[in-house]
């Protein structure tokens, strides 16, 4: 008897600390078109016909069509670890394809400006570092620093993360690739969309007409893009990464929605209009001013995209 009710707790504490399983809600397979945040959402939500929402931790994602392709739109959320977790959620309860983002970011390569849309083909980390101590003859590392490291910052020595997947083994990465077909794809698609100069609704509190470039924006693709979780508004910082990392574009989530991906095996790739250039602008950082024109550009780029896809 004593026993018989020891084995019965036992199961019941087993079951207890089982952690529940993901619920599949929706089986058709799905490109996910994912955003940050509100401003980029609301440049993409009115393109989703026949929208079904979808709750999940107080997060709405929608799934319908977009040019007539099964899609689900959603936002990460702002910074690393909201992007990661919540890819994997999305990975594990919808049937996805493949990860289309769309957003806005910060330029790091002097060549690009303000509207102008980038297509990284690498992602990196640029904030996995280890804090170097100082010493009499200079900086010492704790821990690995190998030769395929992009150069420090000071006390910060990048140190990649490590990271693998169903075909390839663990290993340390600086950097991850978008996948190489959608690229392809998104060079093709590129040649036939102009990127606006002025919003209309893209107007600061005072002002009393939209704010317009000076320039029509362009599409770039391939270089790097990276990814922390700061806000970054350096002007010696941004020459640093565009330095030591060639990158191009900077922002808050990319990178860590790269790495999911990679991990899931699922093929992913990124857009990103620039709202300001993290430090390098004349003046005051743009991002206010231009957060709108920036994600309407992404946007208009990524429809495109979505409707180029392969049934």
């Amino acid at each position: 008897m004593i026993r018989a009710l020891r084995l019965g707790l036992i199961l019941l504490l087993a079951s207890a600390a089982a952690p529940a399983l993901a619920q599949q809600l929706d089986v058709t397979p799905r490109t996910v078109v994912m955003t940050a945040f509100p401003p980029e959402w609301d440049a993409l939500v009115a393109s989703v016909e026949r929208p079904v929402a979808h709750k999940i931790n107080d997060m709405t994602l929608i799934t319908g069509t977009m040019t007539g392709k099964p899609v689900l739109l959603m936002q990460s959320g702002v910074s690393m670890v909201n992007a990661a977790m919540n890819t994997q959620l999305v990975l594990d309860r919808f049937a996805v394809k493949r990860i289309v983002f769309s957003g806005i970011a910060g330029g790091v390569d002097p060549e690009l400006s303000i509207g102008d849309v980038i297509v990284p083909d690498v992602w990196g980390r640029y904030l996995e570092v280890s804090f170097a101590r100082q010493t009499p003859s200079g900086w010492v590392a704790a821990g690995l620093v190998d030769a395929e490291a992009p150069a420090h910052w000071d006390m910060m020595f990048p140190r990649g993360v490590r990271v693998g997947n169903a075909t390839e083994p663990r290993r340390r990465h600086y950097l991850l690739p978008a996948d190489p077909t959608l690229i392809a794809l998104a060079r093709k698609v590129a040649a036939g969309v102009t990127l606006r100069r002025c919003v209309r609704n893209d107007v600061p509190a005072g002002a009393t007409a939209p704010s317009c470039l000076a320039h029509t924006p362009r599409i770039v693709i391939g270089g790097t893009g990276v990814s922390a979780g700061v806000y970054a508004d350096n002007a010696a910082f941004r020459t640093y990464l565009f330095t030591a990392w060639k990158a191009r574009v900077l922002d808050m989530e990319s990178a860590a929605v790269a790495q999911v991906a990679y991990a899931n095996g699922v093929p992913a790739i990124v857009f990103r209009s620039l709202s300001d250039l993290a430090g390098g602008d004349a003046g005051a950082n743009q991002m206010t001013t231009f957060m709108t024109l920036a994600s309407v550009n992404s946007a208009d780029v990524v429809r495109s995209f979505v409707a180029a896809l392969p049934d």
